[in-house]
């Protein structure tokens, strides 16, 4: 029997779990200033006059106000003498204001007006009868083409290079809470593989999941979660309709949660009871793939080379270089922070260079058509001194979580 896998029970281990997340420090004022602030420098870098940030994870990330995207325009305007201006549905006007962390004036639209001629006016007020205004690459086409229609004098563009360039790299205090959040969901990845059985179904290891990330003090419990058994996994992303748990069956388990915002992500893969040897070759070459990946992520190389090595590594154990199966058919990884696929990806082509606070996944998953597939996803940073594990990777086989 695979050691850590079995031999306990869903009550036993969540009375195990404490509240971990009493110490986490959110993101304070001045951080979103300086956001703000470095957003600025990259726009008159780019002589963007303006930057449109819509409800959801970018308005977050730069002005601290949690709001979802809809199909009614809520955002706020950032020109680039720094100054902000909000755009919110007047019926939401008070809400919006108990979710407002950078002060700055709210500018209201009533359900009958246009938010995009309102836009224009705040554009007119500061002077702005021309030039580029970048637009939240995360904005709805209904969104775009509104505000393009009813400001035909601008050029629009996407604000990904602002957006992304910013968010790439993270403080100290947003790796701090990353970490936290992994801490917990690593602790319910081992809680989840103890409870496993011969005919536990998939729902009920999931609903374990969720009541452990509660326990464990995240109120929303799992952002999401995959489980899957025997030749379900190797369908990266699930199936439609799910097999229970049989003796001598692979597991992959992929989950997370958020914490403050940040996101958590580990995927753990193994057996319920006794390992073939054809699993065992594929697992272990799982762990030298990740691990060549993991060796490639330098400080100034390209996201590109380290999907590269994981590839090399993978051809020099007869497997395709490319995405053919049996192989590794999606890229190694990808960034993690407010959205769990963010800026900068692990993928084949990339040019952009690894530097100090970026975070990402390195999951170079390999599938076996008609078996198995086998996924090792553990997330790193990069530090000046080059990549750094959040997670330790999986240890052996035969005892996966290193007891």
């Amino acid at each position: 029997m695979t050691i850590g896998i079995g031999g306990s029970d869903a009550a036993t281990e969540l009375g195990k779990i404490a509240n971990r997340t009493q110490d986490v420090q959110p993101i304070l004022l001045e951080e979103y200033l300086e956001r703000i602030k470095k957003s600025v420098l990259l726009m008159k870098a780019l002589s963007v006059k303006a930057l449109y940030l819509n409800a959801g994870t970018n308005l977050y990330y730069f002005t601290g106000t949690r709001w979802n995207a809809s199909e009614r325009m809520v955002g706020a305007l950032l020109f680039d003498d720094g100054t902000l201006e909000y755009i919110v549905p007047k019926f939401e006007e008070g809400t919006f204001k108990k979710y407002m962390q950078v002060e700055s004036r709210i500018n209201c639209w009533e359900e009958h007006e246009s938010p995009y001629i309102l836009l224009g006016k705040l554009l007119t007020d500061k002077n702005l009868n021309s030039g580029t205004i970048a637009i939240d690459e995360a904005s709805p086409y209904f969104l775009v083409d509104g505000i393009s229609k009813a400001n035909i004098a601008y050029d629009f563009t996407t604000a990904q290079n602002i957006t992304s360039a910013c968010r790439m790299q993270k403080s100290k205090n947003e790796i701090a809470i990353i970490q936290k959040a992994k801490d917990i969901t690593m602790e319910v990845q081992r809680a989840a593989a103890k409870i496993l059985r011969p005919g536990i179904s998939v729902s009920e290891v999931t609903d374990f999941i969720n009541k452990a990330h509660i326990k464990a003090g995240i109120s929303s419990g799992s952002y999401f979660c995959i489980v899957l058994f025997a030749d379900d996994t190797q369908y990266p992303h699930g199936v439609s309709v799910p097999q229970d748990l049989k003796e001598n069956q692979a597991v992959i388990i992929d989950t997370g949660c958020r914490l403050e915002g940040y996101l958590s992500d580990i995927t753990r893969s193994y057996v319920y009871g006794t390992v073939s040897e054809e699993y065992k070759t594929i697992w272990n070459l799982e762990k030298n793939v990740q691990l060549a990946a993991f060796e490639a992520a330098k400080i100034g190389s390209s996201c590109g080379s380290v999907d590269d090595a994981a590839r090399k590594t993978l051809a020099q154990a007869g497997l395709s270089p490319d995405y053919d199966l049996p192989g590794l058919p999606h890229r190694v990884g990808h960034g993690t922070g407010l959205d769990i696929h963010e800026y900068p990806y692990l993928v084949r082509g990339s040019e952009i260079k690894l530097l100090e606070g970026m975070v990402v996944s390195n999951e170079p998953m390999i599938c076996i058509p008609g078996k198995f597939g086998i996924r090792h996803e553990d997330h790193f940073y990069m530090t000046e001194n080059g990549a750094k594990w959040f997670t330790e990777p999986m240890h052996s086989v035969d005892n996966p979580f290193g007891y």
